[in-house]
């Protein structure tokens, strides 16, 4: 049985990590310091120790009880508009936090390391699909942080041998399909799950941020990725870490776009429920249009994303969110 360590495996798409991992027979360790994480959707058959990444006195005794075969990190801060805010902040927990983290494997001789990236890395891209080859030019600090993240790994990987995935991914949404799981940040700033409180009548009406960008409606386009299909993906990278795989960069999306529109009227649709929207203002760091390129992850680590469709995505969403309308405020 592989041992892995799960940071931030509480979060959103940790807590799926872990739920996939235990379901395919690895022993998963958990550690999250509750910040954002809620620590009802953590498996309970996963270990959960209950800390920051900073602290490593406490990060090298969870190394001491367990002996790791490798680390999936996903824990950072991670809302773009309070990053531009607080880009002080964002630095010292993403990535001071990975660096205690990279120090303690190479201590623990933990070799192996699959990271959760971002998209942002990239910035406002010369062309649409992204792919993994082209400049990596952040316009908001939480994607300068993932940045820094990943080039902390490289070099770690070149002193230390070290080896990672960065896997940089796009817009994460849906849950698990049996409707468990899923996706409750508060605040919540993302695009799905705040339409989807809009059509519980939680908020009365979605906030549009801007109509003027260069796109057919005016909206912001994303490329968003069903966590299910995410997870496989993390799995994909463990063993082909585990097979002897050199450190790499993947891109994960459904290579189609779709915009702040476009979710609006698949939401209504799926939900039965008009949702209605206010125009905002442009918020800092935002790009007109991000869609992946995800062939490189298709042939290198064989990942297949089986729930494309925007509406079976919105469907799972909405089948947690008319679950547990209060998030994991009542037990799941």
């Amino acid at each position: 049985m592989k041992s892995v360590l799960v940071a931030g495996g509480a979060g959103y798409i940790g807590s799926h990590a872990v739920h996939q991992l235990v379901e395919r027979g690895y022993e998963v360790a958990v550690v999250d310091n509750l910040k954002t994480g809620r620590l009802a959707a953590v498996h309970p058959k996963s270990i959960f120790y209950e800390g920051d990444l900073r602290n490593r006195n406490f990060l090298t005794q969870v190394f001491s009880r367990h002996r790791f075969d490798a680390v999936i990190h996903f824990a950072a801060s991670s809302v773009v508009g309070e990053s531009m805010k607080m880009p002080l902040e964002y630095f010292d927990n993403n990535v001071y936090g990975t660096q205690v983290l990279l120090e303690v494997m190479r201590d623990a001789e933990v070799k192996k390391i699959v990271f959760s990236s971002t998209a942002a890395t990239y910035g406002e891209p010369e062309k649409v699909p992204i792919t993994e080859d082209m400049p990596t030019n952040p316009t908001n600090a939480y994607g300068e942080t993932k940045l820094a993240m990943e080039k902390m790994m490289k070099w770690a990987d070149v002193a230390y041998g070290l080896k990672y995935v960065a896997l940089r991914y796009f817009n994460v949404a849906g849950a698990r399909n049996g409707g468990d799981l899923g996706e409750a940040h508060e605040p919540e700033t993302h695009l799905i799950p705040l339409v989807l409180k809009v059509a519980l009548g939680k908020t009365p009406a979605i906030t549009v941020f801007g109509r003027d960008y260069p796109t057919p409606d005016g909206t912001c386009i994303r490329d968003y990725i069903h966590v299910e299909d995410l997870i496989d993906a993390h799995v994909l990278a463990l063993e082909y870490l585990n097979s002897s795989g050199t450190s790499n960069t993947f891109n994960l999306g459904s290579s189609q776009g779709f915009s702040v529109e476009e979710i609006l009227s698949a939401a209504r649709k799926v939900t039965g429920h008009s949702i209605p929207a206010q125009l905002g203002p442009r918020r800092a760091g935002d790009p007109a249009r991000l869609i992946a390129g995800s062939e490189k992850a298709q042939k290198v680590l064989g990942w297949k994303p089986s729930r494309t469709s925007i509406e079976r995505i919105i469907s799972d969403a909405w089948r947690w969110h008319s679950r547990h309308p209060d998030g994991y405020t009542a037990s799941i």
